[in-house]
């Protein structure tokens, strides 16, 4: 495993395309770029996969494998989604090690009970990601959850996705500095408004790189990062490399400074 690893994830590449050649079809292009992980996204699977043949390709191409649901762990009535179990079974079948969520309709004081159930001899961990919503978008209620699970010693760690903060027009920076010990999982992207007024996910330029480097500060060292924003081009192989290289090179850089 690299230092400083990195994922993609195959939405990077379009939810056209990825739904045209199918998602294994990318698995060995990643392994080429020098990407440590693959992320597989449930939401891209027009048909249900083939978990033995998406675990073998995995474990062929050594990549870790993360599997993405669309799924908000707590519904609107305050109860843990009953998709939580099923949707760990088909994460495992893939050769997925991490299962990414969202964190739904969440309130401080929610009992854990049924999760640490849910969760109890898992070979699947939990990562519950900061989303563009009200409810799964907000650091006071992010806060809360990590907060009561760590008091149940409960293995479930946070995608801290940099982007989407912007949704709910919460501050990077504080964001960082309140559930960075939680993170576990970084998700890239730059974001910007489109002339439509829309936020939209974009490549990083130089600031948005040395803004990744401030909040890497907050986050455990070598904390895996992934691609999520679009990788476009006649040549795949060719920027899929570089930039799983240029976030690569963000650990680098930062572990240079503090020892200078």
């Amino acid at each position: 495993m690299p230092l400083y690893p990195v994922s993609v994830s195959l939405s990077s590449y379009g939810a056209s395309l990825v739904r045209e050649r199918g998602q294994a079809s990318f698995l060995p292009l990643l392994a080429q770029a020098g990407a440590a992980r693959a992320e597989l996204r449930e939401e891209l699977f027009d048909a249900p996969p083939d978990p033995e043949a998406l675990s073998a390709a995995v474990r062929s191409l050594k990549l870790d494998c993360l599997y993405s649901a669309p799924l908000e762990l707590w519904t609107e009535q305050g109860r843990l989604s009953a998709a939580l179990g099923p949707t760990l079974e088909r994460a495992s079948a893939c050769g997925a090690r991490w299962l990414k969520v969202s964190l739904g309709h969440y309130r401080a004081g929610y009992d854990l009970d049924e999760l640490a159930q849910q969760l109890a001899g898992q070979s699947v961990q939990l990562l519950v990601e900061n989303d563009q919503t009200a409810q799964g978008g907000r650091i006071d209620a992010l806060q809360a959850f990590f907060a009561e699970a760590e008091t149940r010693d409960l293995d479930i760690g946070m995608t801290f996705d940099i982007g989407n903060w912007l949704w709910q027009t919460q501050p990077v920076d504080e964001a960082a500095q309140r559930l960075g010990r939680h993170v576990r999982y970084v998700h890239c992207k730059a974001v910007r408004h489109n002339v439509d007024g829309r936020l939209v996910a974009l490549p990083p330029d130089e600031i948005d790189l040395q803004q990744w480097l401030r909040l890497f500060r907050q986050f455990p060292v070598g904390v895996p990062r992934a691609i999520e924003y679009p990788l476009q081009g006649d040549d795949l192989l060719a920027v899929t490399r570089q930039h799983v290289e240029t976030l690569a090179r963000l650990g680098q850089i930062q572990e240079e400074r503090q020892h200078a």
